[in-house]
């Protein structure tokens, strides 16, 4: 990783922890997310993962449109850090623990290559 995209991949980072810490608070059942992206091909590339700790919660969330507003702060964040989404619908998806548990047997790293 050279400088300019650890540069840049730490503002995502600073940017989506304010996301993160703020949910925590705001959704029940949100425990963390995480993202990935080819820099060759960013901002396009960037795919965030939102991780609830049942399939229940996100359904809730989902029920309740919080997954709107949290589409627009993780948009907003990114955007103070100069990084500007078109769609965060194309970059931001929702998951579980408990999903994760049952169909890749919590292994977070094999599920995360295969979305």
């Amino acid at each position: 990783m050279n400088k300019t995209v650890k540069k840049l991949d730490n503002n995502v980072v600073k940017a989506l922890t304010i996301v993160c810490e703020t949910a925590k608070q705001n959704i029940i059942g949100f425990e963390w997310l995480t993202h990935s992206a080819n820099y060759a091909n960013f901002p396009g590339s960037l795919v965030i993962t939102c991780v609830l700790d049942e399939s229940k919660s996100v359904d809730v969330m989902l029920l309740n449109e919080q997954d709107i507003e949290l589409r627009k702060q993780i948009q907003k964040q990114l955007l103070k850090a100069g990084i500007l989404l078109k769609d965060a619908r194309r970059h931001v998806f929702f998951d579980s623990e408990q999903a994760c548990l049952l169909e890749h047997n919590g292994d977070w790293t094999r599920r995360l290559a295969v979305n």
